[in-house]
């Protein structure tokens, strides 16, 4: 194992490598193509109301593509699900379902970088983690390591992967460039609205341009909506949603969020989970006991997603099925429904929501909120992917592997490049 040097990965718990190589570093996403997403999607029921369509685009970001894609069919965005949020600077393609429209409908969208195909008809939705994996194609350009050098330092990190891989939750989980949706859930659990609307406009991130950066200052110091308004610019349209809400209704800050797409209220909670994941994870890699090896406490998950708890008596049996692949070790991401502490991991994650003052009634009242429910979910805390790799040139590596549902490709490049975060989004 091997310690992030990176402050942002720390702060949202990313704080190991499950591999000890010093990393190639280069650039991922020069440009979109450097980073290509097929998903592979479950069956769904045929025949019914739902338009199942593949949608392919380029460097389109998740939600502003459903709600051009809404707009130019004249419906409501909320007539469109999807299994899973994929990259921005990519290109992918994915199924979505569109609710009651016709298949000569779709003659009328006509987005730049954006293409969607017919495939059939579905009796209900799409809904997140409805689908079998991805797969993924990623060139890593200008590495910092050359020639024999380089390909010497793929060939050992793809060795020591056998050992497991940390499965975080990326970057992207929290926002690409501005990380702040794990706050945002965070003050909606406590029950906190207006520190929820304050964080998502007016919290700064390096990277964001010049006039987005000042909107948002102007904001964190006057809380004036019309003002800030005027200064942001006009494609940050959630924050501008929440804006003009506040300016018809002034303080009432639960209803601008209200404005927002459920899927994004979703994920501003399920951010929160992802980080308490996040940060329970590290400290169990800090522990010293390796990923793929069960101790006292912990949970495994079997492949039929029955769970157990190990035990000092069971641990020999535990380590047999997961070696065996019939198992995983996983951690509980805590919810509405109230769940046992079993090892010192729960414990750990127990003392991070007590110091954020945060209750299983929290989660309760953040579903009604958000109108999603929030269980609770346990996730295998490593992956073992079966990467192929090449090197096209002396400073270009090219990586190839597939992933599950929930499972982040940037998690097994950094695992390869050990480069600052920027330089994987």
């Amino acid at each position: 194992m091997k310690a992030s040097s990176y402050p942002l990965e720390q702060d949202l718990g990313i704080e190991y490598y499950g591999t000890g190589t010093p990393g190639i570093g280069g650039r991922l996403r020069t440009v979109a193509e450097d980073f290509i997403v097929h998903e592979i999607p479950s069956s769904f029921p045929e025949n019914g109301k739902y338009l199942i369509c593949r949608l392919t685009k380029r460097r389109w970001e998740h939600q502003r593509a459903v709600k051009e894609i809404a707009k130019s069919l004249g419906i409501s965005h909320r007539r469109i699900s999807w299994a899973g949020t994929k990259d921005r600077n990519a290109v992918t393609d994915q199924l979505i379902a569109i609710y009651d429209i016709s298949k000569d409908d779709l003659a009328s969208v006509r987005l730049k970088d954006m293409q969607l195909e017919y495939v059939g008809q579905s009796s209900r939705q799409l809904a997140l983690g409805d689908l079998e994996g991805n797969e993924f194609a990623i060139t890593i350009r200008n590495t910092d390591l050359a020639g024999d050098e380089l390909r010497g330092c793929l060939m050992q990190t793809t060795e020591e992967l056998a050992g497991g891989v940390p499965n975080y939750f990326g970057l992207q989980r929290f926002g690409v460039q501005r990380p702040v949706t794990h706050v945002v859930g965070r003050h909606i659990l406590q029950d906190d609205y207006q520190g929820a609307v304050e964080a998502y406009i007016a919290m700064e991130y390096d990277g964001e341009s010049p006039e987005a950066a000042a909107a948002r200052r102007i904001y964190a110091e006057t809380k004036n909506p019309a003002e800030t308004l005027k200064a942001l610019p006009v494609p940050l349209s959630f924050e501008r949603t929440l804006l003009h809400h506040l300016i018809e209704e002034p303080g009432d800050y639960r209803g601008a969020l209200r404005k927002m797409p459920p899927k994004l209220l979703s994920m501003f909670i399920s951010a929160y989970q992802s980080w308490l994941f996040n940060k329970a994870l590290s400290f169990r890699i800090a522990s010293g006991t390796p990923l793929l090896e069960p101790m006292s406490g912990d949970r495994i998950i079997f492949t039929g997603g029955k769970e157990d708890v190990v035990t000092g008596r069971t641990e020999k049996t535990a380590a047999m099925h997961i070696r065996r692949g019939r198992a995983a070790i996983g951690i509980h991401m805590p919810g509405a429904e109230e769940t046992k502490t079993t090892g010192p991991v729960d414990e750990f994650m127990a003392d991070l929501l007590d110091k954020d003052g945060i209750t299983s009634a929290s989660f309760g009242r953040a579903a009604k909120f958000v109108e999603t429910r929030f269980a609770g979910a346990s996730r295998v805390i490593s992956l073992t992917p079966e990467v192929r790799w090449e090197t096209p040139d002396d400073t270009t590596a090219s990586l190839t592997f597939g992933l599950g549902p929930g499972q982040y490709a940037t998690t097994v490049c950094r695992e390869y490049m050990k480069a600052h975060p920027e330089q994987m989004v």
